[in-house]
């Protein structure tokens, strides 16, 4: 009886598991005959996407683009099952699309130069989608330029200081164009290009002097422009108002709208101005002094940054000079401010009678802020004397020290503008 029992269990047993194997085989049956459509469909779908027609279309239907003479970027959307590409209907480079093809919904745009010239132009592209070209075409005109000299010099013209330098008028124009010196036999011409003119001032010895420079056409006489060049009397022996630079916000918080200008990545012209900065051990042998347009600012967050003048070659022997500058500490639009202290001291020969500045005149970020404004206010105006001062004496000035890390707020950023060096005995 024992053993019958137990046969009888392991019976049991096997048609259990033979009634679950069959139950799973019916039911991965039922499953894959559901299956199948959706395959099937998915198969069908993906053929019928693939072998249907060639579709192809610009969100909103554009059929063209008019744009003014200062050009443009226009960005469109396609949506498209196949790939697809964009031709111009002859060769020309003011205009082009980017990208020229692309393969199913994507985004191209159409980037049009500046028109200096006095005609109207147009262009047509066309669209091949899947090696067919579609039957509309896309025409983008531009308007004709008309005639125009533009100085890129500031309102009170240029500024040089009574040492020998050059002076550079920056010229814009789409007209064939000279220029004009009123009695300057103290300037003489280094180069003249089609992007404006060098010259060379004699240093300046005595009283402050200027003369007016004229850029005219002979074609177009109503088109002359004119500006006054200035330079300091002689015992200003450096004067510096970086209006070279033009990088970057005015706007002292706004660091990357446009993007500020690292001094080690300026253009060789811009670091032939003769100002430097030491190398920091703390950030990869940068320069840490960033290019904004007209001033430039000291420092980032962790690491502090100095601004070195050129050698104030002027001087013929130990010479008590005063030097001038303005100042404006860095704070954040929401209020944060920067520690605020400014080291100045020389590279060479001279002493100074002060070495720390406190630059607390803090910007006030209303509604009516105006950064020239600020600049201008007295309270950014700071000025100290070097006594011995030699024609190899270079000017320093250091933002806080240059490893910021763990000290007060961990930043000390500067920004440092219209530096003057005068000789007062």
């Amino acid at each position: 009886m024992m053993k019958e029992t137990i046969n009888l269990k392991n019976q049991g047993s096997m048609f259990t598991k033979n009634k679950v194997r069959k139950k799973g085989i019916r039911l991965l049956f039922v499953l894959t005959l559901f299956a199948l459509p959706l395959i099937f469909t998915s198969c069908n779908e993906d053929e019928a996407e693939f072998s249907g027609e060639p579709f192809f279309m610009i969100e909103e239907n554009p059929t063209g683009l008019s744009v003014g003479v200062a050009g443009e970027t226009k960005t469109y959307i396609v949506r498209s099952n196949r790939p697809w590409k964009i031709v111009s209907q002859g060769e020309v480079e003011w205009v082009k699309a980017f990208p020229a093809e692309g393969k199913d919904d994507g985004v191209f745009k159409i980037v049009v130069s500046e028109n200096d010239g006095f005609d109207p132009r147009t262009i047509n592209f066309a669209f091949v989608v899947d090696g067919n070209e579609q039957p509309l075409l896309f025409r983008v005109d531009q308007e004709a330029n008309v005639p125009y000299i533009t100085l890129e010099v500031s309102d009170n013209g240029v500024a040089t200081p009574s040492a020998q330098g050059e002076v550079n008028i920056a010229v814009k124009a789409n007209v064939i164009w000279t220029y004009a010196l009123e009695d300057a036999s103290w300037l003489s011409e280094i180069e003249m290009t089609e992007q404006g003119i060098k010259l060379l001032a004699d240093r300046n010895y005595g009283e402050e002097r200027s003369t007016t420079v004229t850029i005219s056409s002979a074609l177009h006489p109503t088109l002359a422009k004119e500006t006054v060049i200035t330079q300091s009397a002689g015992n200003i022996i450096l004067e510096e108002d970086f209006n070279w630079l033009t990088y970057g916000s005015p706007i002292f918080y706004a660091w990357n709208d446009p993007n500020e200008i690292r001094m080690d990545q300026w253009t060789d012209e811009e670091k032939a101005k003769g100002w430097t900065s030491t190398e920091s051990e703390l950030s990869s042998g940068q320069q840490i002094v960033y290019a904004r347009p007209g001033f430039v600012k000291l420092g980032k967050t962790g690491v502090g940054g100095d601004l070195i003048s050129p050698a104030l070659a002027a001087l013929e022997g130990p010479t008590k000079v005063l030097v001038t500058f303005k100042a404006v500490p860095y704070k954040t639009k929401g209020g944060s401010q920067d520690d605020n202290i400014l080291h100045v001291s020389v590279i060479g020969d001279g002493a100074t009678n002060v070495s720390t500045f406190t630059i607390d005149n803090w910007p006030e970020y209303d509604e009516n802020f105006d950064a020239a404004k600020t600049w201008q206010e007295e309270s950014a105006h700071y000025e100290f004397i070097i006594t011995g001062a030699t024609a190899a004496t270079k000017l320093k000035f250091l933002g806080g020290d240059y490893n910021l890390v763990g000290i007060g707020a961990g930043k000390n950023r500067i920004f440092i503008d219209d530096i003057k060096v005068e000789i007062i005995d």
